[in-house]
């Protein structure tokens, strides 16, 4: 499959982006005396979100500040247009298509350490139990004292020589982490997908995600639920919504996790059941990774006067928004602008209203193509770790049958495959492997 990739930026846009930034004028407020750092993967230079945590009392005090995008992305401009063309930032295995143009995403908006960026700043209050009990949402100037990457900042709390900020992570986890639990919710934290080669053949390692990756999505994830709060309340903006998976899909990830030695206890619910798997196990890894099937159906959904029937994210188990990742999503702009009107008790501009409504058919279609590109790198690695093994049977379990076959999944290499002929949910079944072309990412078995 051949997936039409944004080109490079044109020279209009890339002018148009350079001006921008040439005219930039930044907030008169000044918050660049408090330690920001930064979190984020190994060499990451598109820095949209950095935090700073402290003890106020009887309060847990996290100060959240997210790349101010709209600054540089002006209403109408062609840099706007453009953005509106991509949606978000598509990533590769070793490239990436960008959603502004690099002057922008890599530099100008972007939190890099030692420089003075403008930011949405949240100032979150929680009680003793982890819930929020004040937000503030201001535009201000802030720097970035340093840029960590994830395994810096465990390696530091594992070792006792983490500084106060940080040293308040873990406990911010904990206490977001048991209000998700209580309230339904189930984080899906991926694996990381490395390409290897390993005695001369190619294979896809899985990283578990750090304890600390966890307590830093928890910070976004409270932003996004306190989001949603703040335009529920003001009448207009856009939510991420998705139902809860249905008893066939259930099913199928029940099957499935069976089949990689990782069952699933009939009286636990899904949320539970994800954190509770062993990440240090290549088969928890992978069980992971199939837990995406209960996360399909997501959407966005805009409003403007009239509240929407369907708030709920269901895996979040509240209502939510994308609100901190502006560099590299389109819709995170809006809802940030939306919500600094609401609580500055201004009028939400009216750009932002008239783009309310695109906005789902745009995100729609892009993360459909970043699905698309994601899956095709993927498709195109298993067909090389698989091309060796060409003729090799498996033992595989059929996990969903399909109008010619089924879907099956192998424990190892962990792949999840379709095959023809005649199969039923829940057989184990005996596959044989007949190609596997790199060129096209595509693989065939057989029933044995």
């Amino acid at each position: 499959m051949e997936l039409k990739l944004p080109t490079e930026f044109s020279a209009e846009v890339e002018e148009a982006a350079a001006a921008a930034v040439a005219a930039f004028e930044p907030p008169e407020l000044d918050l660049t005396a408090i330690p920001f750092v930064t979190i984020d993967p190994e060499g990451a230079t598109d820095l949209d979100q950095a935090l700073y945590l402290e003890r106020t009392g009887e309060t847990l005090r996290v100060m959240y500040a997210i790349a101010e995008v709209p600054a540089f992305v002006l209403p109408g401009s062609v840099v706007d247009a453009e953005a509106r063309k991509r949606g978000q930032t598509l990533y590769g295995p070793d490239d990436r298509v960008p959603l502004h143009p690099t002057i922008i995403s890599e530099d100008a908006a972007s939190l890099l350490a030692g420089a003075t960026r403008p930011a949405f700043v949240w100032t979150f209050d929680l009680d003793a139990t982890g819930e929020v009990i004040a937000t503030t949402l201001v535009r201000a100037q802030v720097r970035n004292r340093r840029q960590f990457n994830y395994v810096e900042v465990q390696e530091l709390l594992d070792n006792d020589r983490a500084d106060e900020s940080l040293s308040l992570l873990p406990e911010f986890g904990r206490l977001r982490t048991e209000l998700e639990r209580q309230r339904g919710g189930a984080s899906l934290n991926r694996p990381d997908e490395e390409v290897a080669v390993v005695d001369g053949q190619y294979v896809i390692e899985r990283r578990a995600s750090l304890p600390v990756e966890d307590y830093n999505a928890h910070v976004s994830l409270m932003t996004g639920m306190e989001a949603a709060r703040i335009m529920l309340e003001g009448k207009v903006g856009i939510l991420r919504t998705m139902p809860a998976p249905d008893d066939e899909t259930l099913e199928q990830f029940r099957r499935q996790v069976a089949s990689l030695g990782c069952p699933w206890p009939e009286n636990q619910d899904y949320g539970e059941y994800l954190r509770t798997l062993d990440h240090s196990d290549p088969r928890a890894l992978a069980a992971t990774h199939a837990a995406t099937s209960l996360f399909r159906g997501a959407g966005y959904t805009p409003f403007d006067g009239e509240l929407p029937e369907d708030t709920i994210q269901a895996a979040v188990a509240a209502p939510y928004a994308h609100a901190t990742a502006p560099l590299r999503r389109l819709v995170d702009r809006f809802v940030l602008v939306a919500c600094e009107a609401i609580v500055a008790g201004r009028e939400v501009p009216k750009w932002v209203r008239e783009a309310l409504p695109q906005l789902p058919k745009i995100m729609g279609r892009t993360s459909q193509l970043a699905s698309q590109f994601d899956r095709s790198s993927v498709d195109v690695i298993e067909a090389a770790l698989l091309r060796p093994r060409v003729g090799e049977e498996f033992e595989a379990t059929v996990v969903s049958e399909r109008a010619e076959g089924g879907v099956i999944q192998i424990a190892e290499p962990v792949i999840t495959a379709r095959i023809s002929g005649t199969v039923s949910a829940g057989d184990t079944v005996r596959v044989r492997l007949v190609s596997a072309e790199i060129a096209t990412g595509t693989i065939e078995f057989e029933l044995a």
